[in-house]
């Protein structure tokens, strides 16, 4: 991702006292949710008006995606989220968090959607709970990324039954199609620093 500058010819020399905050994910772990909670934070306070979130990532833990997902929804700005090489698994589910017209997807880029999992260990009865905790973060993490994308409810859940719970792998045409995707292209990040002379 570039940042342009753009420098009325009036300033000779300038210096930002916070630089613009871009969010970059390829992990979902506890270390990297708390990381993007502490740059979501940071970015409130440059004075940009898009958080840029740029995605490239195998995926990971569940429950950091959910965590990450609680800062989004708490910003007072809005999410830009940008895909760059692929967005697997969690990935894809943060990718839908970029709010409507601002989810943007490199056109060499692929997503990945597929059933999430709680973790699979332990005697019978642990493995029962977990199945159905699994069972219950599939259900809640389509649901959700079904309605950002403006589908109904069971879209995903029915997309991924008819495909038999195999790996979903969608390209760029494809996320643009069904609205995952809302531009094929990266962004350019633009800065624009002027003076402004009035009489009072």
């Amino acid at each position: 991702m570039i940042w342009q500058f753009q420098v009325a010819s009036q300033i000779k020399e300038f210096e930002l006292r916070n630089n613009p905050v871009i969010v970059t994910v390829n992990k979902f772990n506890e270390e990297s949710a708390k990381e993007f909670r502490n740059r979501i934070s940071l970015a409130h306070s440059t004075g940009q008006k898009i958080i840029p979130v740029v995605i490239d990532s195998y995926g990971g833990q569940v429950y950091s995606l959910m965590s990450m997902i609680a800062t989004i929804k708490a910003s007072s700005l809005p999410v830009a989220t940008i895909v760059e090489g692929k967005a697997m698994s969690c990935g894809a589910l943060l990718f839908s968090f970029g709010e409507e017209g601002m989810r943007f997807m490199d056109s060499d880029a692929t997503v990945m959607i597929h059933d999430v999992s709680a973790g699979q260990f332990g005697k019978v009865e642990e493995l029962k709970a977990n199945a159905e905790e699994s069972e219950r973060l599939n259900k809640k993490v389509y649901r959700m990324m079904s309605e950002n994308i403006g589908k109904s409810q069971d879209y995903f859940i029915k997309k991924i039954h008819e495909k038999g719970h195999a790996d979903w792998y969608l390209d760029a045409k494809e996320c643009k199609r069904i609205n995952l995707a809302n531009h094929l292209r990266i962004p350019k990040l633009n800065a624009k620093i002027s003076v402004d002379i009035n009489f009072d």
